[in-house]
């Protein structure tokens, strides 16, 4: 894989040789990799996979599968996220957010990406299917092609919905880490599922308001983009309800505690109140920095591991007053 060399060369005259380029260093080659793999979207990633472990084994799971799930599934997101970069480099030039990525400014050439992407993608894949089982395994496949066949090359750049359905690939960490430890799927996971892909939108829609400028010149039809701030407000309320409801509903699903409930409706009263504030701050005309959206693009993070963590903890709570 190479690491794209930027140093220019010097002519000063027709007789000075130019110097030769500069050979890019090991750490700069592992940095620049490292970066590809957005490896602060994996810790998201990460939040909703541990949790559902602990649920699908009533307690703590079993070491080596928790350690190697963890493992594969970070390669796993990671591959998905290079080929992300190999694909969006000519975008991601055009947004303040993302240009300094190493795609963007080319400290990585894009044929090194896209073979560092598809090997992590084919690791992954194979250490599942032999140190964990082979549900993960497809489970896995499916959300590394869905993220970049399904979002990255047919919803990102078309549809204001990009978001809405390219979010199951993030979804797809709860149901690998139940599938890890029970060999299966069951009703739990699949609300836990749909929690995240509610979670999604208001949580990306804010943070697209804060940029909407760059993914207007970069031709990315965000919601933010093409609708008015009232339209993507309501939304983010609607959604939010969506969220916390179905955050509610795994409390009989699941058999969880009154703690995992009560943590569920505190956090879910706080999500809904800043949700509709901001709506207010937009019918009072307020916009810009005026709404929030950032606040709130910070308390959802905060929302979906708070959240979590309670669907760790309960579990353990359980055994106790057992």
């Amino acid at each position: 894989m190479a690491l794209a060399d930027r140093t220019p060369h010097t002519d000063d005259s027709d007789t000075q040789r130019p110097k030769a380029p500069r050979k890019a260093s090991l750490s700069e080659y592992v940095r620049a990799y490292v970066a590809l793999s957005k490896l602060r979207v994996i810790e998201l990633l990460l939040i909703t996979t541990i949790p559902v472990m602990f649920v699908a084994a009533g307690g703590v799971p079993p070491l080596w599968t928790a350690v190697a799930t963890l493992l594969f599934g970070t390669m796993s997101a990671a591959s998905a996220n290079a080929v992300n970069c190999y694909f969006d480099r000519d975008i991601d030039r055009e947004m303040r957010r993302t240009r300094k990525r190493p795609g963007a400014m080319e400290l990585v050439t894009p044929r090194g990406a896209l073979i560092y992407g598809l090997v992590l993608a084919a690791g992954s894949t194979v250490g599942f299917a032999l140190t964990v089982n082979l549900l993960s395994a497809a489970l896995a496949a499916f959300a590394i092609l869905f993220y970049i066949l399904v979002y990255t090359l047919l919803l990102k750049r078309r549809t204001a919905q990009n978001v809405v359905w390219g979010g199951i690939a993030g979804c797809m960490p709860v149901l690998i880490g139940w599938a890890a430890v029970t060999g299966s799927l069951a009703w739990a996971p699949f609300v836990l599922f749909l929690v995240v892909f509610f979670w999604t939108p208001p949580h990306t829609w804010a943070l697209a308001m804060r940029y909407r400028k760059d993914y207007a010149a970069a031709e990315v039809p965000m919601l933010p983009v093409v609708a008015s701030d009232h339209r993507v407000l309501l939304e983010c309320v609607l959604y939010s309800w969506a969220t916390v409801v179905v955050s509610l509903i795994f409390w009989p699903v699941a058999g969880t505690t009154v703690f995992y409930g009560v943590v569920a409706l505190a956090l879910g009263v706080l999500l809904l109140v800043q949700a509709h504030r901001m709506l207010n701050r937009s019918r009072a005309g307020l916009t810009g920095a005026k709404l929030k959206t950032m606040g709130f693009f910070h308390l959802t993070n905060a929302y979906l591991a708070l959240l979590f963590g309670a669907v760790t903890i309960d579990p353990l709570v359980a055994l106790l007053i057992a």
